[in-house]
Parts: C-alpha cells; sequence; structure tokens
C-alpha cells in the first residue's frame, strides 16, 4: 500500500503554455509567491495580467488570518495589483463561511483568539463573537480561591494567528471547549512558522492552535489549507471541476498538499519558504506534479518554448 502512496518526484516546469492551457484556474498562495513581506515578487504583475489576457480565473488563497477580505484587497492594490474581493479567500473568511455552512446557531457567540480579520469576517457573517484582541491585555491574578467565569453561550472557539496570545485566552478558550457543551474547536491554520519579517522565521498560527489542543486535549477542526474546506467552498462557488484548478504556493504542507487533497493539479515555487534541497530531501514525502523558482517563469518558460 505504501508504495502506492508514493507519488513521482516533481518535475522542473519546462512547458508553461501546456500547463496554462491545461487548466481554467489558478489558485495562488499570497506570501512567498505574489509577495514576501510587503514587497511584491518580481514579474508578478506581467504574469497575472498574461493569465487573465488567456481567459484564466485567478484566486488568492491565504493562511494568514490576521486580515479581512477587505484588508487584504488593500493590500493588493497597494502593491499596484487589480483583485476584487470575491477572487481573495483568506483564512479568517474560512473561519466565517464554515461557520455559516453548518448553520451555527444565532444565538450562540463565537470566542476568538486570533487577531482583527476574524472579528471583521464574523461581523460580516452575522455571527456574534467576543475576544479578539482586546483580550490581549487582560491578565489572570492567580489569588486563593480564584475562579474564572466564562460565556456558557460560547458555542466555538475559532484560533489562528495572534500577536496577542496569553494565558487569560488560553485559560477562557479552554474553559469553553471543556465546559459548553457541543462548542466546536476550530483552528484558521495549523502553519508552524510564518513570516512576520524577511529576517527569520516566527512561530506561526499553530503554536496558538497547539496550545489549545493541548489544554483541551482535543484535535481543531481545520479550515485553512490544506483541508479541503476552501477547496471545496471555491469550485462550488465558482462551479469549476478540480482537475481544471492549477495551485501554486511556496509551502509543501500547506499550499501542495491543499491542492492534491483537492485533487488539482500543483506547481511549487521556490521564490517562499520551500529550497530545492528541501523539495529533493529523501525525507520530504510530498511531491507537486511540477516546480519552479518563482511564477514570472510562466513568461520566459512561455517564450522559450515559442
Amino acid at each position: 500500500m505504501e508504495a502506492l502512496r508514493t507519488r513521482a518526484s516533481a518535475q522542473p516546469l519546462q512547458d508553461a503554455d501546456d500547463l496554462i492551457d491545461s487548466v481554467e484556474t489558478f489558485i495562488f498562495d499570497c506570501d512567498g509567491v505574489i509577495w514576501k513581506g510587503d514587497s511584491l515578487i518580481d514579474g508578478v504583475p506581467e504574469t497575472l495580467d498574461m493569465l487573465r489576457s488567456k481567459g484564466k480565473r485567478l484566486v488568492f488563497v491565504t493562511n494568514n488570518s490576521t486580515k479581512s477580505r477587505k484588508q487584504y484587497g488593500k493590500k493588493f492594490e497597494t502593491l499596484g495589483l487589480s483583485v476584487t474581493e470575491e477572487e481573495i479567500f483568506a483564512s479568517s473568511f474560512a473561519a466565517a463561511a464554515y461557520l455559516k455552512s453548518i448553520n451555527f446557531p444565532k444565538d450562540k457567540k463565537v470566542y476568538v483568539i486570533g487577531e482583527d480579520g476574524i472579528l471583521k469576517e464574523l461581523e460580516l457573517a452575522g455571527i456574534q463573537y467576543l475576544g479578539g484582541p482586546e483580550d490581549g491585555g487582560k491578565k489572570i491574578e492567580l489569588k486563593p480561591g480564584f475562579y474564572m467565569e466564562h460565556d456558557e453561550d460560547v458555542g466555538a472557539v475559532v484560533v489562528g494567528f495572534d500577536r496577542y496570545f496569553n494565558y487569560y485566552k488560553v485559560q477562557y478558550g479552554t474553559l469553553c471547549i471543556r465546559e459548553n457543551p457541543g462548542c466546536l474547536f476550530i483552528a484558521t491554520n495549523r502553519d508552524a512558522v510564518t513570516h512576520l519579517t524577511d529576517a527569520q522565521e516566527w512561530a506561526g498560527g499553530g503554536s496558538m492552535v497547539g496550545a489549545i489542543g493541548g489544554s483541551t486535549q482535543r484535535e481543531p477542526l481545520v479550515v485553512g489549507k490544506p483541508s479541503t474546506f476552501m477547496m471545496d467552498y471555491l469550485a462550488d462557488k465558482f462551479g469549476i471541476q478540480k482537475s481544471q484548478i492549477c495551485m501554486v504556493g511556496d509551502r509543501l504542507d500547506t499550499d501542495i498538499l491543499f491542492g492534491q487533497n483537492g485533487g488539482c493539479k500543483t506547481l511549487l515555487v521556490l521564490s517562499g519558504v520551500t529550497s530545492l534541497s528541501m523539495l529533493q530531501s529523501p525525507d520530504n514525502k510530498i511531491q507537486p506534479d511540477f516546480y519552479t523558482n518563482k511564477i514570472s517563469d510562466f513568461l520566459s518558460l512561455k517564450a522559450a518554448t515559442v
């Protein structure tokens, strides 16, 4: 059985036209593919323009939950890219979309361990919430006999990347999940690291999720990559066959796995966290269909094959 699961080694992308013509939709990760931190990666605007000129649908998917779709739209605009809100799917939106898809009860609330993006998306979805950044300054004074109250109407705890993470939030989220009957534990992603600066890797949202998982002894329902929820949502929303999608990303364990879990073609770019040596390491079990240096190779490899 193990042999059946082993995928063929990734091929270097040589004929970009062939890949472009074989699909109708390209899903792009953002950080490491479109930009790095606040800097646009070379050749991105021209590449996106070329794909649009060929009639391809473009979708941008990110596990970063700190911004809402509207806030991401502003980032694209700041970088000079013309992208609509409907083309952007952040894990903050995925959390709200998931709760709507299960008809989360109107009388229930969501406790948020995360940042503004999640709050904004819950608000747009008409879902009551508490927590978020404002709980970042709260402290617990452990006096003898101290008992921490929590809201018994919390029906879900959503955990995302949170620069204001503290013990108050850990305890509050833990009480909701352990003591409120049927309370859901939802993670926007389990990314081990993130790129807050281009100088080094920083602890990612997976560290916050891990803390709550450790205290509750529960596994979260993950709505971001590599979970198939966003892929199913996109395919349904746009009426796309998954075999007609190519997922382009820089992370093997989220982006490429996301594409493979969804039955899509996959292209790894080496402009982000994954190096060629990491891809070709005997320890790496995740092999994309193709790999290339950056997405603007679509332009140069296209020219080379004419």
